[in-house]
């Protein structure tokens, strides 16, 4: 019998979850052209019958489209899942990401979610990046309207800082906070996360394989329409520099007798009780791959060993372009409620790309 993923408590208001998410967005966008929809659809199926039941997606992926590709997919298994969305990025005409945040909008969004996804209620329902002109207060209040609606059952944030945390969590408790945390980035630990752990929030892991490279992604194989060609991290000198800290990890992969990205994702398994990684996949044998990282145990001896192997201050490149660092839980902050003004707020235009 096939390993079956086992659940895990997400935050403290009861949400469960699989240990292990499925992120979806690579099945529609950013990592080439949309893979064929039957495929994606019978790979979720395959993904919740090994119990792979969080998934992952987001009214920004396509735009749309991956939202009404996760709708088809459970039609009919609703109740065995649970799914995540978030609102807030809009791309504008000249392909420009807007950021919204005011109260029309979450409501607005929100019901677009749920007519593409075909459902009645999302489970956890994610302000995908902060909206610089609108007090997260003002946000999150809209955001808990869906709740006492039951249009959501759960709130979230994505890349958000320790302060708009806890202004958040003051409005309504606040599930999860998802972020970039693998063995690349790790600069989260200093403060976010000991701040989610105080307030009872877990951390879902979003490019817990740094976009793949710790699962053998090559630039030279990369499809057609595959953002990763311009990623900082994953081009010229940076990606030889970084070949060298790949190499030490599958050194001691090798040693434990696991594949790479088995390692690097038990290496987040093992991060915490309250934390669950989302890789992203399209082929069913990655996907029982990245399963069995739930079965590699790592002692800390071993955990220390590969942050050693992967130094922060030795990763070449950011980890995001220069404008969508900007919106990066490092530069995205709200005003204070004090200067709330509804009759000011526009939608903030060309402020990062993904």
């Amino acid at each position: 019998m096939a390993f079956e993923v086992p659940r895990m408590k997400l935050g403290s208001q009861g949400l469960e979850v699989s240990q292990q998410g499925l992120g979806c967005m690579g099945m529609s966008c950013f990592y080439g052209l949309p893979a064929p929809e039957q495929e994606m659809i019978d790979l979720i199926h395959y993904a919740v019958e090994r119990g792979v039941t969080f998934l992952d997606t987001s009214d920004m992926y396509g735009p749309h489209t991956n939202e009404v590709l996760v709708g088809k997919a459970i039609k009919g298994i609703r109740d065995k899942v649970q799914l995540a969305t978030k609102f807030g990025n809009i791309f504008d005409q000249k392909g420009n990401v807007m950021v919204r945040g005011d109260p029309e909008y979450v409501r607005q969004a929100c019901e677009a979610s749920l007519k593409r996804l075909d459902v009645d209620y999302i489970d956890l329902y994610y302000q995908h990046r902060l909206d610089k002109k609108v007090p997260i207060e003002i946000t999150v209040a809209a955001m808990a309207e869906l709740v006492k609606e039951k249009k959501v059952k759960y709130l979230g944030l994505s890349e958000a800082n320790a302060s708009e945390i806890r202004r958040a969590h003051a409005v309504h408790p606040i599930t999860a906070v998802q972020l970039e945390w693998s063995l690349w980035v790790r600069d989260l630990e200093k403060e976010i996360v000991p701040t989610c752990r105080e307030l009872g929030i877990s951390i879902v892991s979003y490019s817990p394989l740094g976009r793949g490279f710790f699962a053998g992604y090559n630039p030279q194989e990369a499809k057609e329409g595959d953002f990763r060609k311009m990623y900082g991290r994953l081009s010229g000198e940076n990606l030889a520099k970084n070949e060298k800290l790949r190499q030490r990890v599958m050194e001691i992969a090798e040693g434990k007798k696991c594949s790479i990205n088995q390692l690097a994702l038990a290496w987040v398994h093992h991060k915490g009780k309250d934390v669950v990684p989302i890789p992203g996949t399209t082929k069913k044998k990655n996907l029982d791959s990245n399963i069995q990282a739930l079965q590699v145990t790592l002692t800390s001896e071993e955990m220390a060993e590969l942050e050693a192997a992967v130094p922060e201050e030795e990763v070449a490149g950011d980890r995001y372009g220069k404008a969508t660092l900007q919106a990066t839980w490092r530069y995205a902050s709200t005003p204070p409620l004090s200067s709330w003004n509804p009759s000011s707020v526009t939608a903030e235009e060309g402020l990062h790309t993904i």
